[in-house]
């Protein structure tokens, strides 16, 4: 629309465009998820294994992940959180309570944001009927760990890690790392994975492996008592009884 001036123009401004205030900075590791969000999440599905006093064990878990959002340095930016532990209703049973109640407790972690701290808390958890063996080091050899609750959670801490939310001693990944990693699958159209050529170190909490040669060095694994007659298989002393955890779980005790 045209406007006729009539008067002497004695001075003139250009109109500067608002500038917006800067974002403020909200980390996305630690922004609160209310509830589960409707519709369908990625998850990774996992089979445990693990040998313990009372004999072999299986349980399969979900881990469901979802984007997150956040700010960082006044910009927006998304990684991935796992915000769901589920423990499929197909094993329940009055011996797994105790597991449905930490996936429930797990889940609430995620959503707050404390799970890495809440999954290490667990790998804490001692019982008094002796080791449980879950899992292998990268020397081939099982490792052993305080408690059905410890080897669980240290079971968990390497689906964070493959999932690329932990290392491999199952620390928080830095924040910037994530937003890297997510980026990579929005590019690449998979999810982060370990590189090759990573050894998978023993991690805190669990004892070394039985025969490998720092622990020998060491001298922090179980002493070995003899061989298992079943399979040959290294002999540990386990409420003293001579048990095998080299893969059958036989026991001189029966």
């Amino acid at each position: 629309m045209a406007v006729e001036i009539k008067s002497k123009i004695v001075s003139y401004s250009v109109k500067k465009a608002v500038e917006e205030a800067p974002l403020a900075d909200e980390n996305p590791l630690t922004v609160r998820i209310p509830s589960r969000p409707e519709g369908t999440l990625e998850a990774v599905s996992e089979k445990i294994s693990y040998v313990g006093a009372e004999g072999r064990k299986k349980v399969y878990l979900l881990v469901s992940f979802m984007p997150v959002e956040g700010v960082l340095d006044g910009k927006r930016v998304v990684i991935e959180r796992p915000v769901e532990f589920f423990f499929p209703s197909g094993q329940l049973s009055s011996e797994h309570q105790w597991i449905t109640a930490t996936m429930r407790s797990l889940s609430l972690a995620a959503r707050g944001g404390y799970v890495t701290q809440a999954v290490a808390d667990l790998r804490k958890v001692a019982w008094d009927k002796g080791l449980v063996r879950c899992g292998m080091n990268r020397w081939g050899k099982p490792m052993f760990h305080d408690s059905e609750v410890a080897a669980i959670a240290w079971s968990i801490q390497q689906i964070l890690y493959r999932r690329g939310f932990l290392d491999q001693d199952g620390n928080q990944v830095p924040v910037e790392e994530l937003v890297s990693r997510y980026a990579h699958r929005l590019t690449h159209g998979h999810p982060w994975q370990p590189p090759a050529h990573e050894e998978e170190a023993a991690p805190s909490g669990a004892v070394s492996a039985i025969g490998g040669d720092a622990a020998s060095d060491k001298g922090d694994g179980p002493t070995v008592v003899g061989h298992c007659p079943e399979c040959r298989g290294e002999l540990i002393m386990m409420d003293g009884c001579p048990t095998c955890y080299a893969g059958c779980g036989w026991s001189k005790c029966g």
